[in-house]
């Protein structure tokens, strides 16, 4: 009899899913776009690609669900195939780039962007994010029954419904936006993503409109609306909404990462429930950089290993009620895998605001395979002309340009403040709220 045959086995890692609390030295057995075999090796097969992921971890394709992907069509937005294969992101979320207006220029672009999975949240403003900010300034660019309505006949595409809160984006109008989104979320059954930054409006009274599922983003953020008092302590209206079951993401970006504000959740047991990159124009040439370097400082701020990987699969995948589609392994699914190494050896990693942590610890991704294919090397786009760059950051960009695709963290590259264009955050700042 003939051994099985299959197209792509990984051995000598260790397996860690979440999702089937698996958490041992396991091969992986790829047959087309299949898990055919999870389980002690080596197989009784042969394989047309080995990888050898020996003092790797083996995890699913991680599950990013705040990003920002309507590349050529927003200030934001960029493409993920230059970053996916570098750094094991199998499924990505765009988070509100897209309105009712342009919706169908992002549905093109994410059908395009296979063998990752694209998936979107649908701003609540019709114009979506076009421009940095300002999207609710006029109240007429949010209908909430448009909003379901283009949910309901894009379910495949769409999980959501997203409301960026902060006085930039409402520029002092559209006071129903946040809730116009959660009128458009119930009537579609799905949750809203809400940003939180520089209010007004008050954290407190965005947390109590909120309910199960709902998400809050950047909830590490600095800023006044920070879940976290002058004392340091996590507010009572933050412990109140992840009672009622509403989840917090960490939406690094260029403004949503404070070690402060982090490291008090962890301590306080309140760690966020997804860590995601909110990757974008702004925040791919650091200091956010990716979503391995934002796990990298979830652990320099004390959550377990186990936990930062269960923020960036399967709780993730929950999150946007695709749990069935991604963040797991197991026989029969859709082999989205991600390999990665978690290096060791002295290097400082920065906040938004350029507060270092010195660490010993950075995941980086050593092999991305989405749909059972390898994902190959690609140089990373070039910055729009309205993106600010650092000396260091360009030269970061000519140096990978001239030697081809480079694996190696620009997190590790990146060593000092000076490297990056500071953003301009106020914080941490007197919050608007009481404890």
């Amino acid at each position: 009899m003939a051994r099985e045959e299959l197209d792509l086995v990984i051995t000598g890692g260790r397996v860690i899913d979440p999702a089937t609390q698996t958490d041992e030295h396991l091969d992986i057995g790829v047959t087309g776009d299949r898990v055919a075999i999870i389980a002690k090796g080596p197989f009784d097969a042969t394989a047309r690609t080995t990888i050898d992921a020996s003092g790797c971890l083996v995890v699913p394709g991680l599950v990013d669900i705040h990003t920002h992907l309507l590349a050529g069509g927003s200030f934001w937005g960029i493409r993920p195939t230059p970053i996916a294969w570098r750094t094991g992101v199998t499924t990505w979320v765009d988070a509100g780039s897209a309105g009712v207006y342009n919706l169908s220029q992002f549905l093109a672009l994410a059908a395009g962007y296979r063998p990752v999975t694209v998936y979107g949240f649908l701003n609540i403003s019709g114009i979506g994010l076009v421009g940095q900010t300002g999207e609710l300034a006029l109240p007429e660019h949010c209908n909430a029954s448009l909003c379901a309505d283009a949910i309901n006949a894009n379910r495949e595409r769409l999980v959501g419904v997203k409301c960026r809160l902060d006085y930039r984006s409402t520029a002092g109008g559209s006071p129903q936006a946040l809730p116009l989104a959660l009128e458009a979320a119930r009537a579609a059954e799905v949750p809203v993503m809400v940003h939180i930054g520089q209010g007004p409006p008050s954290l407190s009274d965005v947390l109590k409109a909120l309910g199960p599922g709902d998400i809050v983003t950047h909830c590490t953020t600095g800023q006044n609306m920070a879940l976290i008092d002058d004392n340091g302590h996590v507010r009572a209206c933050v412990r109140d909404a992840r009672e009622r079951g509403v989840l917090f993401d960490v939406g690094h970006g260029s403004g949503g990462f404070s070690f402060a504000v982090a490291e008090a959740l962890v301590r306080d047991g309140l760690a966020p429930d997804v860590i995601s990159s909110d990757l974008h124009q702004l925040s791919v040439l650091g200091p956010g950089f990716d979503l391995p370097t934002t796990m990298s400082k979830l652990l320099a701020a004390g959550m377990p290993l186990t936990e930062v990987i269960a923020a960036t699969t399967s709780r993730a995948a929950a999150a946007v009620g695709r749990e069935d589609r991604c963040g797991a392994l197991a026989c029969g699914r859709r082999a989205d895998i991600a390999v990665l190494r978690q290096r060791t050896g002295e290097l400082q990693l920065f906040d938004s605001y350029l507060d270092e942590r010195h660490t010993a610890d950075l995941l980086t991704c050593e092999t991305a395979i989405a749909g059972g294919r390898v994902l190959p090397a690609e140089i990373a786009d070039v910055p729009a002309p309205w993106v600010p760059v650092s000396p260091a950051q360009q030269q970061l960009l000519l140096d990978q340009d001239a030697a081809g695709p480079s694996r190696a963290p620009w997190a590790a590259r990146l060593q000092a403040g000076s490297d990056f264009v500071p953003m301009e955050l106020s914080g941490p700042p007197r919050a608007l709220d009481g404890p």
